[in-house]
């Protein structure tokens, strides 16, 4: 009978172990009432996660095998999507992803890369074709700092003109909503 309690107990403490790893690795999971719209406050709290740090020069390859740099990019708003097919909120906020970046099409001062964190680009180009987004996929070429990727996905981070992280939100969003798409604008309005 002893064996059998400490065999449950192990059981339970793996099954605890990995429910942890799993809401740290993929986010905090979007409520129905997030699923909707983003709540003003939830949009302030998107604005004011900003952090002022200068580009590190961090590197991405693109679905195309292109290699594109951080710093290549100064002169645009550069918002960054890190995600993976397996996880849930990030799934659920790829349709907001994809109208907001439509609502800058013909923009040339924003670009938004969709990291794939597990680096496989083909799982990534194909789930976009699946679901007809119109989303660029890059994979990490070099280490990604702390700052833009701690220990959470979906993580976003945008970038001003100038390369300075101005943003860093974990978890998933709305990006539809009006202050997040305000914020965008505003910093794509500004001149270099």
């Amino acid at each position: 009978m002893k064996t059998t309690l400490k065999n449950i107990k192990g059981i339970y403490g793996v099954m605890l172990l990995c429910s942890v790893v799993f809401l740290i690795r993929c986010g905090n999971p979007m409520s129905e009432q997030t699923q909707q719209a983003v709540p003003e406050d939830s949009t302030a709290q998107f604005a004011s996660e900003n952090q002022v740090a200068e580009t590190p020069d961090v590197t991405f390859r693109d679905e195309n095998g292109k290699i594109v740099r951080l710093k290549d990019l100064r002169g645009k708003v550069v918002f960054i999507n890190f995600w993976a097919t397996w996880c849930g909120p990030c799934v659920a906020e790829m349709p907001s992803i994809d109208q907001l970046k439509a609502t800058f099409k013909g923009s040339e001062d924003i670009v938004f890369m969709l990291v794939d964190v597990d680096g496989d680009l083909k799982r990534s180009k194909s789930f976009m074709a699946k679901n007809k987004y119109n989303l660029p996929v890059f994979t990490a070429e070099s280490a990604i700092p702390s700052d833009y990727l701690g220990g959470a996905i979906p993580t976003t981070v945008v970038l001003d003109k100038k390369g300075e992280l101005v943003v860093r939100a974990e978890g998933g969003r709305d990006y539809m909503s009006p202050g997040i798409k305000k914020a965008l604008t505003d910093l794509v309005r500004m001149p270099n």
